[in-house]
């Protein structure tokens, strides 16, 4: 057309994510949506998937996105068309050839009972009675879900894109783009403005890269960062197979295999360690295949022979070796880019585009109608990586291979990436190092995890498990821990874990806290921006220090973080900005630093609200000294009177540390009485040298998040995106106490909690404990008088109460409000791996619940 079309949104990629993203806009209202398919719809990785959905995984998030997915499938589409999508409900089976894996599996089990999915733990000879081709001499047991099965590429996307049509939008084929417009407006901000084609330019504030293994080229097109690469993922289909029929899906996990029912015949496919790259990225690719290299492939056939012996007698109809896209954490790319306002992703699916397809399209349209999305998707969102990271390209390749290769490898709670690690480090990596500290990366960061007590285990550059002729690291001290880890029960150093935590809870501890986000909001607009922002009040007087959440527009929790009110004056960089007027200095979670600063960038935006945001955090180290001898430690350190009177609970100031400036704040994420210290990179060793020798005589020891995690919880401190998350509301959350509900002053989300707070909760967090020393690490099931109510998002031990405790969000059965007697009234019981254990359940924490401790007072 000469007039360019004008449009809401402009969905590019026919497969599975770009048909159901275009289906739930349509679905949700948006119709004036245009999908571009540069060839026909599924040709580029979607029509040769194998098509498995399986419902159980060890995530609440992704059980709901994938349970959206089979409904879509099985249910939806078939009554708003009349068409079957070609979805078989074969059920599917998860083989166990050792105890972890079973352990695994009866987690996902417990879970599923939350969410009404059927499961049942086998042992060989059940299997076998099921199963009758399956060699079951080698097996520890299998679960089997009779509801899982397997989806039709074809036939669904056909499906979902006359749905869509039928509502109003427009699907067009054989149609490749070939730029996307970007403008600057009067603020500097950029933002989508068009998409160009072969065949004319459609005018569109917001674009969906739904483009598979091509993202990156749609990215660059724009000046957007997609961090993926392209491996090669082969499966091969069999001949017939007598007997086969009706069989339900395997995955073979320790074999790293599957094998799909398709027809009379199965399809074989799995991970290796030593996947193909695809580097040459290429535009002429649709409906085609690699040829598949035998040598990489044998091992999966010999899985497979193991597992079905009759394969070996049966011949191969056709191998088919195709473009699949992974990720450095194997999760895919969602939502808006940080470079662009208004351009999506949706890509990046790691092989699970299709079983995901429908939870994360609906995703995907809500946030692109209401600029959030509904569930916590934090965990899928582009900006969970570092801006540093995602455009460096030796992570991008090491962690994505690394991905692939433990695509199938047991979910265990500890463990860590051991490609492209030593990213970015703070002052304090060296000392922390020789010290015995095992790290943990977050955010590119190394931050310590817990310190061990046999000497050095540093990270060693990345092997690729030896594939590719690369030498494979020997005596690596550091992998030998993690491995020790691999386990649901307690850690074999669970003793120095506690070590740490009674340190802190008796005496004394320093924490290396420098990954923090170190931000500063200044400008004409700040304290407008401040009270929309921050839930909490923040404009007390210069010197406090102010705990707060941050809120989407649905009331749900953005952030947790810190507001510091400085004084106006002079710049003193990194200790203080330049400011005629109001200033602050906010503190957030090194891990999710990015999320942080986008979600405020984008509301100042929003709002029109004229303020610098800047950023600090690699100018600053942070240590953290907590415990009742803390003020003792300090005292000699510090030139300035850290008296209760003096220096309060929640304030801060500039002071000198052993001859430097360093701004310090007396908060605590423990518990505890104690000091952060925010020091200028140079100044970092010095300080922490001080205060380690100042506090020798009162036994002081370095402590790492392993503690934390424990102590926050024995507290009864949240930790964002465990047991707060975007979908979750402060209130639901036992976080009023930062709601300023009292004032007059508006804040974002404020009105969706005042009308929450009028109806009542219908889901609120609560404490559990257990008497039984039992490792609980989240996920476990909460049951009331022996209906289920919940899971738990988050859990550790106490060592300070000596219980496990873990928090969940539970819902009245009858949709009821969740009220106080409701809790203290019902029977608790946790289940955990298929056991089920008595809880007692608590509205405050059993730790110090008076809250005397932070403010100095000790029994």
């Amino acid at each position: 057309p000469s007039e360019p079309l004008i449009t809401d949104a402009v969905v590019i990629g026919g497969g599975s994510l770009g048909c159901q993203t275009i289906y739930h806009l349509a679905k949700m209202g948006m119709t004036n949506v245009v999908l571009l398919e540069r060839d026909r719809l599924t040709a580029g990785t979607t029509w040769h998937t194998a098509g498995l959905l399986w419902q159980l995984r060890p995530s609440d998030v992704e059980v709901e996105l994938l349970a959206h997915t089979r409904n879509v499938i099985s249910k939806d589409l078939e009554e708003e068309t009349g068409l079957h999508t070609g979805w078989i409900q074969n059920g599917g089976i998860f083989i166990a050839s050792n105890k972890q894996r079973l352990d695994e599996y009866k987690r996902l089990m417990s879970l599923g009972k939350v969410y009404g999915i059927e499961s049942h733990v086998l042992s060989p000879a059940e299997t076998k009675d099921l199963y009758p081709l399956m060699n079951v001499d080698d097996l520890y047991g299998t679960l089997y879900v009779p509801t899982d099965g397997t989806m039709d590429p074809a036939g669904t996307c056909t499906t979902l894109t006359r749905a869509a049509s039928a509502r109003g939008a427009t699907v067009i084929e054989n149609c490749p783009v070939t730029g996307i417009q970007v403008r600057t407006d009067d603020l500097g901000v950029k933002k989508v403005k068009a998409v160009e084609t072969a065949h004319g330019t459609i005018e569109t504030p917001c674009v969906v890269n739904c483009a598979g293994v091509w993202a990156t080229k749609l990215g660059e097109m724009a000046g957007v960062k997609v961090p993926l690469v392209a491996m090669h993922h082969a499966y091969v289909v069999t001949e017939r197979i007598e007997g086969i029929q009706n069989m339900p899906n395997v995955r073979d996990h320790d074999a790293s295999v599957y094998l799909r029912l398709q027809g009379d015949a199965l399809s074989v496919g799995g991970y290796e360690h030593n996947p193909i790259f695809w580097d040459e990225v290429s535009d002429k690719f649709a409906f085609s295949l690699f040829d598949l290299d035998w040598d990489v492939f044998m091992q999966h056939i010999e899985g497979a022979i193991n597992r079905v012996p009759v394969l070996e007698q049966t011949g191969i109809k056709s191998t088919v070796c195709g473009p699949e896209s992974f990720t450095a954490d194997h999760k895919p790319l969602m939502g808006e880019a940080p470079e662009v306002r208004g351009y999506f992703l949706g890509c990046g699916f790691n092989s699970a585009g299709m079983m995901l397809g429908g939870g994360c399209g609906r995703e995907l349209a809500h946030w692109v109608i209401h600029g959030r999305p509904e569930k916590d998707m934090y965990g899928y969102d582009i900006r969970r990586f570092h801006n540093s990271l995602t455009g460096n390209n030796r992570w991008i390749r090491e962690r994505s291979h690394e991905s692939y290769a433990k695509n199938y490898s047991v979910v265990f709670p500890f463990d860590e990436p051991l490609a492209s690690r030593n990213m970015r480090r703070d002052p304090f990596h060296q000392v922390l190092t020789e010290q015995g500290c095992v790290f943990q990366e977050r955010h590119g960061w190394e931050r310590p995890g817990w310190f061990n007590k046999d000497g050095p285990a540093p990270l060693k550059n990345y092997d690729y498990y030896g594939s590719y002729d690369i030498k494979k690291n020997v005596n690596y001290k550091y992998n030998e821990l993690l491995n020790k880890e691999y386990t649901f029960g307690f850690p074999p150093h669970h003793d120095v874990i506690k070590s740490e935590c009674l340190s802190c809870r008796h005496s004394v501890a320093v924490f290396d806290m420098s990954y923090f986000g170190k931000f500063y909001l200044t400008g004409p607009d700040a304290k407008k921006a401040a009270d929309w922002l921050f839930t909490a009040d923040v404009n007390k007087k210069p010197g406090s220090t102010v705990y707060t959440c941050m809120l989407n527009k649905r009331g749900g929790a953005e952030a947790d973080l810190t507001v510091s009110r400085l004084e106006a004056g002079a710049a003193n960089l990194p200790l203080a900005p330049q400011s005629n007027g109001d200033a602050y200095y906010l503190a957030i979670g090194g891990g999710v630093a990015e999320h942080n600063w986008n979600h405020i960038r984008s509301v100042l935006q929003d709002q029109g609200f004229r303020c610098q945001l800047t950023d600090h955090s690699e100018d600053m180290g942070m240590i953290s000294i907590q415990g009742p001898k803390s003020r003792e430690v300090l005292q000699e350190v510090l030139d300035t009177d850290l008296s209760n009177e003096a220096f309060p609970f929640s304030t801060h100031k500039v002071v000198n540390a052993a001859g430097h400036q360093v701004r310090a704040m007396r908060l605590s994420f423990v518990g505890e009485l104690g000091w952060e210290l925010h020091i200028p990179k140079d100044s970092c060793l010095p300080v922490y040298n001080a205060v380690m020798a100042a506090g020798a005589k009162h036994g002081i020891i370095n402590s790492g998040y392993r503690a934390i995690d424990s102590l926050s919880i024995e507290k009864g401190y949240r930790h964002w995106h465990a047991d707060l998350r975007p979908d979750d509301t402060p209130l639901e959350a036992g976080l009023a106490f930062t709601c300023k509900l009292k004032s007059s002053i508006p804040f974002q989300g404020r009105d969706k909690l005042e009308k929450q707070k009028e109806e009542g909760l219908r889901r609120r967090i609560v404490c559990f404990t257990t008497d039984e020393k039992v490792p609980m690490f989240g996920l476990e099931a909460i049951f009331r008088n022996g209906v289920p109510v919940g899971h738990l998002r988050r859990a550790d031990y106490g060592f300070f109460i000596d219980k496990t405790i873990g928090y969940g969000y539970i819902r009245n059965p009858d949709g009821g409000v969740v009220s106080a007697n409701f809790i203290k009234s019902g029977e608790f019981t946790l289940e955990r791996m298929g056991v089920v254990y008595k809880a007692k359940a608590h509205l405050k924490s059993p730790f110090d619940p008076e809250n005397k401790r932070v403010k100095g007072i000790y029994a």
